[in-house]
């Protein structure tokens, strides 16, 4: 059995969580409840870096970063499932793999800033900052949404807007109803999209 370590809101957990639906591992996955904010939580003894999400083994050993874990998951399913073996196909789900999980670190550092800064110590700057690399990775997004098949890219792109709609009250749809259609369409060929909604 495999340990993720996750939160339920964690973009990044719920790409391993879709990954492991796609690939059929699902049933190989426990799930185990993270507070990285917490010094108690083991997660820090587990991962230096006491971030989620963490994928630790019946032995000890762990895997940390989503990118690596879903290299691991796609390499247990037997490999060219969800990175395709295809050179170019590869490099363009690696790429834009990169893209979403760039949004996704510029969006979770607003929320940081917001909710772990006291109002005077804030920097609007910095904020500004990461909402303009939202906002360009969103403008790629719409100029060239992704492919229609499922793999490490995709569901990138997938949990990266989930987590705008999540925190920022779906305020991107109004601006890229090419993004709102292929998410549509996402949602209705990987039904652990769905399932794995923080609420």
């Amino acid at each position: 059995m495999l340990t993720l370590r996750s939160s339920p809101p964690s973009p990044f957990g719920r790409k391993v969580k879709i990954a492991a639906a796609v690939l059929g591992l699902s049933d190989r996955l426990m799930i185990v409840t993270t507070d990285t904010s917490d010094p108690a939580d083991p997660i820090r003894q587990i991962n230096p870096l006491g971030k989620i999400p963490t994928l630790e083994f019946d032995s000890g050993a762990t895997l940390f970063d989503s990118r690596v874990i879903l290299e691991y998951l796609d390499h247990l399913a037997g490999g060219g499932r969800i990175i395709p073996a295809d050179p170019s196909e590869r490099f363009a789900a690696l790429r834009l793999q990169a893209l979403a999980d760039g949004l996704m670190d510029a969006a979770l550092l607003q929320i940081y800033e917001m909710r772990l800064r006291a109002e005077g110590e804030r920097s609007q700057k910095w904020v500004d900052n990461q909402a303009g690399k939202v906002a360009r990775a969103l403008a790629a997004l719409e100029q060239a949404p992704p492919p229609a098949r499922v793999d490490v890219g995709s569901i990138a792109v997938a949990c990266a807007l989930g987590y705008l709609d999540l925190r920022f009250e779906g305020r991107w749809r109004a601006d890229h109803p090419r993004l709102v259609e292929w998410l549509d369409a996402f949602r209705a060929q990987t039904p652990s999209y769905d399932a794995t909604r923080a609420h």
